[in-house]
């Protein structure tokens, strides 16, 4: 579903991302894990072009993202993805935000826009808060539409990058939720996340980032319970 090759990344004279290698399979729950300034944000973001590779390249589904001439729109539109903070329109319901993009972008009717909207509202626990502004929402309720937005699009890979951090701690669990929701249907997601109890649960693979190189991937009962870095063990002894 994605290959990432040989992948560096550097803003001036700081390389952020060294040589990084990740496949990730169809249906596959990947959660990268790391301190702050590893390069999980900025792989992620380079998986849809947000951020624009030094070196190496991407395949989505077997085409090249990186390529020349490559339509970097319509690949995106198979990559949905969920930042930190939630992005949504303050003018727009909960309904009119998941509907935009989908009339912008993918030229759907009003009619068809409103369907797939409720359709996504309801699979993340929201059909009732349809019509409330951002502003009238918690912001765990403002992540679950800023989720439902990017379902909406149809995506066939879901990107979150660290989507709990911005949120109280009794928030979390309501998008977690969905997120598991979203592993046990099936849909193929890269997970960047500090939720330990998450990745032990929901991964199919963890991988360890640190100084923008993959320390350490495998089974999360294996990174967790015998990690094989010592990189690694001091970070899970910090947040353990």
């Amino acid at each position: 579903m994605i290959s990432i090759q040989h992948l560096s990344k550097s803003f001036g004279e700081t390389q952020v991302l060294r040589d990084v290698n990740i496949d990730v399979s169809k249906g596959e729950v990947v959660v990268v894990l790391g301190p702050s300034g590893s390069g999980k944000s900025t792989m992620l973001r380079c998986i849809n072009l947000l951020e624009t590779p030094t070196g190496g390249r991407i395949f989505i589904e077997g085409e090249e993202i990186t390529a020349p001439g490559t339509d970097v729109n319509k690949l995106r539109e198979r990559v949905g993805m969920v930042f930190q903070q939630f992005n949504l329109f303050p003018h727009l319901t909960a309904k009119g935000n998941v509907m935009l993009a989908q009339q912008r972008v993918l030229k759907r009717s009003a009619d068809e826009a409103e369907r797939v909207a409720m359709e996504q509202l309801e699979r993340v626990g929201l059909a009732d808060r349809a019509d409330f502004r951002p502003a009238q929402l918690s912001g765990g309720q403002q992540q679950r539409v800023a989720i439902a937005r990017a379902l909406a699009m149809d995506p066939h890979v879901m990107l979150f990058d660290e989507a709990t951090s911005a949120l109280d701690p009794e928030l979390v669990r309501g998008v977690l939720d969905v997120m598991r929701g979203l592993a046990d249907a099936g849909m193929t997601m890269v997970v960047v996340t500090h939720e330990m109890g998450f990745a032990r649960e929901v991964a199919d693979r963890v991988i360890f980032m640190a100084d923008g190189v993959i320390v350490e991937e495998g089974a999360p009962a294996q990174v967790f319970d015998n990690p094989q870095s010592a990189r690694t063990r001091d970070f899970l002894g910090h947040i353990s």
